[in-house]
């Protein structure tokens, strides 16, 4: 038996557009003579659809590509990921449903059982869970069919759930394992999926065919890496990462499979590959092509303009710099440099006589005061005004430049420099934007050499230096990644080492400064804990104060 894996791009409720991406992959699977092909999760729709699944019509256009993925099933067995309607009056109106088209027939529609509700999934939300384990019979094998979540909980053993899916398959005697997901990107994720498959195909000594989706669905990323395992857990194919492929393999060759194929793991290309993917399906499924960036001549700002114009062309992504008094000659002729090396168009915009026509606007209502924040921000408002100006003149979507670091304490200027319509590195931590930007020129200098090794700075009063109100960026990092990613409390922090007035002061930034993320723009997500839908904690709160 001849089995296609395809990995696709799909896009969340343009049903014609998944529609022909199906049929293109069930055209070149006939072409290798194949018997079967397999679809991700809730392909017919795209992933995760969220309240577009409390739409009756919705639902109804994910009916109507099923009946035609059916009519093309005459000569190849088609499995396809979509909702179904849950007949009965008790639960949830849907079911998150793999069917198995054949002959022109339906042979099995297989309803997921494990719900993820956590994180960015919230799937019990909208669908029903199963529980009815039946296996799948095709061409005198036995198969057993899983939706995503469900080969997640390896002998009972996640304590989310009370019930495994395949140990309650298994007794049925099944030849392989078919399952078909919607598995996000996070930095490091692969190897724990690559394991997961690996443990579940050790336990019941079968093989697993696991299909994934690629593409970018707003700050979703998901990276492919679909992966067909033998039954001694080697890995015997893996499909490429952030690109669409269909992939063709034996099953009699897989059942017999023992060589392990080569793997290369490299969390910076990753990072790097995953957000230029998430800028490009951004701009391409809302079918926009120019983006806009204020260029500092800071390491933000170099580092998303560089992933940009590999997204987008560097021709498609202009740059305006907007020096002020407080800005640093050589800030103003690196930007110009990195415009010229991406060949970016450029403006350059001064701001110091607009800031002084506010300071002498506002000099009545000041009058007794210091010089503080308030007119730094508005340096950053004024260059937030322009850029959008300039956005909504030309129809250019703004990409936001703050890193994780900045976005976790609150220093970015709403209205100002947190302006976008996406976050490009607003889930990077200023240490591995550092990393990106080596990265960036491992190959020859694309960022020039001192925008990467000068002090970061904001550049809104003289002489200012990011360390002269934060700690340095590896031990804010460090504190940041145990609170956020590994949700450790003051205690647990200040246990690892860490100064206690230092910690307090940083967790204490990071929750007064929620109200800000709540207003910034749509976050590409890399690491297993984001700013946006997978976080989410209250404005108003008093844990830690």
């Amino acid at each position: 038996m001849k089995i296609t894996l395809a990995q696709l791009n799909y896009h969340i409720g343009n049903f014609d557009m998944n529609l022909r991406l199906m049929s293109d992959a069930i055209s070149q699977a006939h072409s290798d003579k194949s018997d079967l092909i397999i679809f991700g999760e809730l392909s017919t729709t795209g992933y995760p659809p969220r309240d577009f699944l409390e739409f009756s019509d919705f639902i109804d256009r994910s009916d109507q590509v099923l009946d035609q993925l059916r009519a093309l099933s005459t000569d190849i067995g088609i499995i396809v990921g979509a909702p179904s309607r849950n007949p009965k009056i008790e639960g949830k109106d849907l079911f998150n449903s793999a069917y198995f088209f054949y002959g022109g027939e339906t042979l099995r529609v297989h309803h997921k059982t494990l719900l993820p509700t956590y994180d960015i999934f919230d799937e019990y939300r909208y669908f029903e869970p199963s529980y009815d384990f039946d296996l799948v019979e095709f061409k005198g094998k036995k198969i057993a069919l899983t939706v995503c979540e469900d080969i997640w909980n390896i002998g009972n053993e996640n304590p989310l759930y009370p019930i495994c899916p395949l140990d309650e398959m298994l007794p049925l005697g099944p030849d392989f394992i078919i399952n078909i997901s919607a598995s996000p990107f996070s930095v490091n994720h692969a190897e724990a999926r690559k394991q997961v498959v690996r443990d579940n195909v050790v336990r019941y000594q079968i093989p697993m065919i696991y299909v994934n989706h690629v593409g970018a669905q707003t700050e979703i990323l998901f990276d492919g890496g679909s992966l067909v395992a033998g039954a001694k857990g080697n890995i015997y194919k893996e499909l490429p990462y952030f690109e669409e492929a269909i992939e063709t393999i034996d099953l009699d060759d897989l059942l017999i499979a023992d060589t392990e194929a080569p793997q290369i793991d490299d969390n910076l290309r990753e990072m790097h590959d995953a957000v230029v993917m998430g800028v490009r399906d951004y701009f391409g499924k809302l079918g926009f092509s120019q983006a806009i960036l204020g260029l500092s001549g800071g390491i933000d700002s170099a580092v998303t303009a560089v992933i940009a114009a590999r997204a987008l062309g560097g021709e498609n992504v202009r740059c305006i710099l907007m020096p002020s008094q407080f800005s640093s000659d050589h800030s103003v002729s690196d930007a110009e440099q990195l415009a010229k090396n991406l060949n970016m168009p450029y403006d350059i915009i001064p701001i110091a006589n607009i800031y002084k026509a506010f300071d002498e606007a506002l000099t009545p209502a000041f009058v007794g005061t210091e010089f503080n924040v308030t007119e730094e921000n508005i340096q950053a408002r004024i260059r937030g005004v322009l850029n959008m100006a300039l956005s909504n003149k030309f129809g250019n979507i703004l990409l936001n430049t703050s890193n994780k670091s900045e976005m976790a304490v609150g220093y970015g200027t709403l209205y100002g420099d947190l302006c976008g319509g996406l976050s490009v590195i607003g889930d990077i931590y200023k240490t591995d934007v550092y990393r990106l930007a080596e990265y960036i020129n491992k190959d020859g200098v694309v960022i020039p050499t001192n925008t990467i090794t000068k002090p970061p700075s904001a550049e809104l009063r003289p002489n200012q230096k990011d360390s002269d109100s934060l700690p340095d960026y590896a031990i804010l990092d460090e504190i940041l990644y145990e609170y956020i990613e590994n949700k450790k409390g003051p205690k647990e922090i200040i246990a690892m080492g860490h100064e206690e007035a230092l910690v307090r002061r940083i967790l204490r930034l990071v929750n007064i400064n929620e109200f800000k993320r709540y207003q910034t723009a749509p976050t590409l997500r890399v690491s297993s804990k984001s700013f946006g839908v997978g976080r989410r904690l209250p404005i108003v709160a008093k844990y830690l104060s």
